[in-house]
């Protein structure tokens, strides 16, 4: 029977120090960033791109720009833009940035982020399924908000998106985060029977009603 053999519990040699993509996502998370450019389109049919970004380890998206012209000008300073993000934020963890290879994103994005630290890791070609949280955010965004909006132009398709990425950092529950969003934490469960009586909720509608938030009342 060979040496190393899965019965015995360990890998066989030439895989022992092989990194999986799946655990490469989770022992990293706090220190990935994925990216992506989404299509969508105004009532009078023009092209729109979108850039955005989101943390795997907080789920917290942000919307770096909107464009019908991504240029490689354009890009590169969504990069800048990102990297300035970061560092109000304080966010000295990231290393790594996941992305497709998309013909958007130029030398000169890549370099912004390398001269920050933080190397860019592209997906394979046709295999979205490396970029999932991204691309799943994406398909939030349609559900929620795209497919529920008719988009004027531009300047409406960013003050959306903006309203969005606030909803959904601060206010949208994830179960990732055990029904916490991305910058707001659970707060501590009322066990008073007292205060459960007297509860008044409160909705306050955003986007012409698109979006609910719902408010304990003081």
């Amino acid at each position: 029977m060979p040496t190393g053999s899965k019965s015995n519990g360990v890998e066989p040699a030439p895989r022992r120090d092989h990194l999986t993509w799946a655990a490469f996502l989770r022992n990293q998370a706090h220190a990935i960033l994925a990216a992506d450019f989404f299509e969508t389109r105004s009532l009078t049919g023009t092209r729109l791109f979108v850039l955005a970004i989101i943390e795997h380890a907080t789920r917290r998206i942000r919307i770096l720009g909107a464009t019908a012209h991504p240029t490689a000008a354009w890009t590169t300073q969504q990069a800048r833009n990102l990297i300035m993000d970061l560092q109000d934020a304080g966010a000295t963890t990231v290393k790594y940035l996941i992305r497709d290879r998309d013909s958007k994103y130029t030398a000169a994005f890549d370099t912004v982020l390398a001269d920050s630290g933080i190397t860019i890791v592209k997906t394979g070609i046709r295999v979205p399924r490396m970029n999932a949280i991204m691309e799943r955010w994406i398909r939030t965004c349609r559900t929620e908000l795209l497919d529920r909006t008719l988009i004027l132009n531009q300047a409406h398709l960013l003050h959306a998106l903006c309203e969005y990425e606030r909803f959904y950092n601060h206010h949208r529950p994830h179960r990732a985060l055990h029904a916490a969003a991305p910058q707001r934490v659970l707060p501590q469960p009322i066990t008073d029977p007292a205060v459960l009586t007297h509860l008044d909720i409160q909705r306050q509608d955003r986007l012409g009603g698109i979006l609910h938030e719902y408010h304990h009342a003081a």
